[in-house]
């Protein structure tokens, strides 16, 4: 079992298999994009794999893939069957910009993955389009559709951004009234390759619940599963639920279960730290199956409280400048 002196367990494992994307949404990453890893650089499907395995044996049950845009990486499917077939993993998800994700929708079903986060930060096509610095709408909202006719276990992720999708936030709640799906609203981090930020957030979860409850009657709060980070509402005769992720108040973090890796096998043990060490390295090193464990092991009993105390505790650059795309979120 994988514990921290805390005495929080970690199962999971969020996986981040590309820092590459094919948006430069506002909040991620600046107009010009972000300087990307040398393939080489990146943790390869045969180390994944192994790492996998191997936290598998200590309690990791759950797995999410991220990037980037994770079907950016080339033969994804063949790492994704690889995962599927480790027995001690429950749960395999996937965080999404929906954009590649409609020609797999078959194949995912045969494997049992049927938890998707879909990236939609608003419903409006030219709101999308200026916050994705793209012209994807319709592409990422026909998959929406067919992953719905399919009946996939379907989040919907929206980053607020004062200014820019306010007005997103009440249709976006509505779409609970006939979907069963759930539409988590995100607290906008620092993490977007700038290393500029505001100082105080206008949009936290609490202006967020105040802005819906103003909008919205018979809000009703819902039980939180162990390990959550969204405090989650529905309204009353909805399909659906909402949630809010305060990721940058962090007021989840005395439940976080999770472990993270990123494309070039760097382990974090919080979104806010710097990163502990790099697993690639130990592995390409020869590093044993009980050498890499005492490594992630010893990083793990070390994890931060809180994200505050992560992000205090950087070391080389106390200015955070890292694009999301890179972390995996």
């Amino acid at each position: 079992m994988l514990q921290d002196k805390f005495g929080r367990v970690i199962d999971y494992l969020r996986i981040a298999v590309t820092d590459r994307c094919n948006f430069k949404c506002e909040y991620c990453m600046p107009a010009e994009g972000i300087k990307y890893d040398s393939q080489t650089n990146l943790l390869n499907y045969e180390e994944i794999i192994r790492l996998v395995k191997l936290l598998s044996k200590e309690g990791i049950n759950k797995i999410r893939i991220t990037g980037g845009e994770p079907f950016l990486r080339k033969d994804l499917m063949v790492l994704l069957r690889a995962l599927s077939e480790i027995n001690l993993i429950d749960k395999i998800a996937i965080t999404t910009n929906g954009t590649l994700t409609s020609q797999y929708i078959d194949e995912l079903l045969e494997l049992g993955i049927k938890s998707i986060n879909l990236s939609i930060d608003s419903l409006d096509k030219s709101r999308f389009n200026k916050i994705t610095r793209t012209n994807q709408f319709e592409n990422v909202w026909n998959c929406f559709e067919k992953l719905l006719k399919k009946d996939f276990d379907l989040k919907i992720n929206c980053v607020i951004l004062d200014g820019q999708n306010i007005d997103d936030i009440i249709p976006m709640i509505k779409l609970g009234e006939k979907y069963n799906i759930s539409v988590r609203f995100i607290e906008e981090m620092p993490f977007n390759g700038s290393g500029t930020y505001h100082n105080v957030l206008k949009w936290d979860y609490n202006n967020i619940i105040g802005h819906i409850k103003n909008n919205l009657k018979n809000i009703v709060a819902l039980n939180n599963e162990p390990g959550s980070t969204s405090i989650n509402f529905r309204v009353h005769g909805y399909i659906g639920r909402f949630g809010i992720i305060p990721a940058y108040t962090r007021s989840f973090c005395g439940s976080c279960n999770r472990l993270r890796l990123t494309p070039n096998g760097v382990i974090k043990t919080c979104l806010y730290d710097e990163g502990i060490f790099n697993v690639r390295d130990l592995i390409r090193a020869g590093a044993s199956e009980a050498q890499l464990l005492t490594a992630i092991s010893e990083a793990i009993h070390n994890k931060a409280e809180n994200g505050f105390e992560a992000e205090r505790g950087r070391l080389s650059n106390k200015q955070i400048i890292e694009s999301m795309a890179i972390i995996g979120g």
